[in-house]
């Protein structure tokens, strides 16, 4: 790592070390954090959303809508009768078992109980079809499950057949399964550790663990291709961890108003834990820290959830970021004057973030919208929020911008799954908006300009290039796929990522896009079409955008336009609107309006890069229709499959749309 312009808390985070850094395991690291913290609050977990069949024998029941809490003391209760009650199924060192589940509290807990076990653990997405699973439980050999439910168990036993499970658990109560052979509650792996649980063999289990032996697969989301099952250690993530508390945690050296993760601290799970980003970051990072973990319901109540879990911060992905200004900017709509007042403050929060020293006359416009609009979107939040953490694809400088001068700083990294996951991240001491930070502690990066052009990235301050890296956070490789494993590595041992960044101000480094992701004009022209989508983050008439144009004259964007929007600016101005969605994406008066603001953008952008025609589209785009992957990135295949139509109407008809 290039140590030009090393500031001093690097040194600092270099050399720190306390109770939190170590080398053993991940069952080890938690063991230690409950003995450390056994009365602090460990999880916070919602009533009335799920048949929980811990519920109300092992934990509390929460009231429908609210929340409660176990401490760390009873958390690591759970998690060793669970290991016990897991080795009775059978399971043994090195045996993988699935999670399949949307985040949860007991997600968390299977997850150390199945790693104190010896076991380990391999994800699945809940949105995986039968034939996913039967890929995500067979390539790795699996002998067991643990599934959320019952609509999630059945889509398995379409498959069953086509498995070798030695058993199947389910976490919530059993109904219409309730007396089948092989499958379990989760209660009922819990009775099994109280019978025959013992100290001594638990603690063996521990001991007989190898920071290097084998932690989880986690699969990667299969945009393009097969899923790998990257090989992720006890060792990866420990070093991950050890490299993240280095960065965020209270060092002696930082001053007394800068946040730091403590065990003081309580944030929001909203990532599903089969994602590695949320895994190490929002889990073992947090129950390591001895902060309290409150799980979301899903995104869609993060609103609700927020206000109720009052967290001072959280992991996720920028289109959660999106979804909440979407939700406040919803809340100000209702009358011009509220939609101006909003605006102007969001104008104001930008230009007060981007201002190295503001004037009397910025601060006193942010003053008036911190009380006016800054202070109810913090309400909003929870009241609490010190920081948030983004990462899992790019967040778009205008989005950063605007939540760091409303005074929620959101601080971007860059990570990916083979790196457990992160490899870079900002920080209170320097923390520099739009840009991904600085490599963490014993990461190593190297640029590599030969797979992109000089005449691309040509206006760019930095040197651009593929990024490589290395440290003790890094797989060895991927699960029985030794030809990937070699393609993924240089000869001299650098993980190629696969993505463009640009380094700037010795080794901060600023996204571009995924190398694959690049589209070819017919014309030699390169574009990057990510930067292009985080220019409409904050439109209000833009859902959702996907940029396209490989190998054609111009670029192109199929838009998922915001219909609530549409309603309100049709009823301001006694419009007559068709009802259905798709009839109102082909009506050419609300097409006009949404071009507008592609209009906006297409100044920003240079002339091939610009959008000359949109086809508006009636459906979101999520993971359930498969056009999102879990993490909440496009399916850019998928989606150009899903609305081919749309597509060869605007490629069939090369007659520009949109002004020039």
């Amino acid at each position: 790592m290039t140590e030009s312009g090393d500031p001093g808390w690097l040194e600092s985070e270099r050399e720190y070390t306390d109770e939190v850094v170590g080398d053993d395991t991940i069952p080890e690291l938690f063991a230690a954090s409950v003995e450390r913290n056994g009365d602090g609050e460990a999880q916070r977990y919602k009533g009335g959303i799920y048949p929980r069949s811990l519920t109300p024998e092992v934990v509390d029941e929460p009231e429908p809508g609210a929340y409660t809490s176990i401490t760390y003391e009873k958390m690591g209760e759970v998690v060793r009768y669970l290991a016990a009650g897991f080795r009775e199924l059978g399971v043994t060192s090195g045996d993988r078992v699935g999670i399949m589940s949307d985040s949860r509290m007991e997600w968390a807990l299977t997850d150390f109980a199945l790693m104190s076990g010896g076991g380990v653990v391999t994800t699945i997405y809940t949105e995986s079809s039968p034939k996913q699973i039967k890929y995500l439980l067979n390539d790795p050999s699996a002998t067991g499950v643990v599934v959320e439910n019952e609509r999630l168990l059945d889509r398995l036993v379409r498959v069953q057949d086509d498995l070798s499970l030695d058993f199947v658990v389910v976490i919530d109560e059993l109904d219409r399964y309730d007396h089948v052979d092989q499958i379990r509650t989760l209660k009922e792996v819990y009775d099994m550790g109280v019978d025959h649980y013992d100290e001594d063999a638990y603690r063996g289990w521990l001991d007989d663990l190898d920071s290097h032996d084998l932690a989880s697969l986690v699969y990667t989301s299969g945009t393009t291709g097969k899923p790998k099952g990257v090989k992720l250690t006890h060792h990866n993530f420990r070093s991950n961890i050890n490299q993240l508390w280095k960065r965020v945690g209270p060092r002696p050296d930082k001053d007394e108003d800068m946040p730091v993760l403590d065990s003081d601290k309580r944030t929001i799970s909203l990532l599903p834990l089969a994602h590695v980003f949320e895994r190490t970051v929002g889990h073992f990072l947090m129950f390591a820290a001895g902060a309290t973990v409150g799980y979301a319901q899903s995104t869609d109540t993060v609103d609700e959830d927020l206000k109720k879990i009052q967290p001072h911060g959280g992991a996720s992905v920028p289109r959660v970021y999106e979804r909440i200004f979407a939700q406040a900017r919803e809340q100000a709509s209702g009358s011009e004057v509220k939609e101006r007042v909003f605006e102007w403050a969001v104008d104001v929060a930008r230009q007060y973030s981007r201002a190295e020293s503001p004037g009397i006359g910025l601060k006193l416009k942010r003053g008036i919208s911190e009380r006016l609009v800054y202070s109810k979107v913090k309400e909003e939040l929870g009241g609490n929020i010190i920081l948030m953490v983004s990462g899992g694809g790019s967040l778009s400088d205008r989005l950063a911008e605007l939540f760091d001068g409303m005074g929620i700083p959101i601080f971007e990294g860059y990570g990916l799954t083979e790196a457990a996951p992160v490899v870079t991240a900002n920080t209170p001491e320097d923390h520099r908006t739009g840009t991904l930070g600085r490599p963490l502690v014993d990461m190593d990066i190297r640029i590599d300009p030969s797979k992109v052009s000089d005449e691309q990235f040509a206006d760019a301050e930095g040197y651009v290039g593929e990024l490589l890296v290395k440290g003790p956070n890094v797989t060895e490789g991927y699960w029985e796929m030794p030809e990937k494993t070699d393609d993924a590595f240089t000869a001299d041992g650098w993980f190629q990522t696969g993505d463009i960044v640009e380094r700037v101000d010795g080794d901060y480094l600023i996204y571009h896009d995924r190398l694959k992701n690049l589209l070819v004009l017919d014309t030699g022209k390169n574009v990057a079409p990510e930067p292009i989508e985080d220019e409409f983050s904050t439109s209000s008439r833009v859902e959702q955008i996907m940029v396209m144009g490989d190998d054609e004259k111009f670029v192109s964007a199929l838009i998922v336009p915001n219909f609530d929007a549409i309603r309100r600016w049709a009823d301001n101005r006694n419009l007559d609107l068709p009802t259905g969605r798709n009839a109102i994406c082909e009506d050419e008066r609300v097409k006009e309006w949404v071009v507008q603001d592609v209009n906006l953008v297409n100044r920003t952008l240079e002339k091939h890069e610009t959008i000359k025609e949109v086809e508006l589209v009636p459906e979101e785009w999520t993971p359930e229709n498969d056009l999102l992957t879990p993490s909440l990135k496009k399916k850019r295949r998928n989606i150009l499959t899903e609305h081919a139509e749309k597509v060869d109407r605007i490629y069939g008809d090369t007659e520009a749309q949109l002004a020039d």
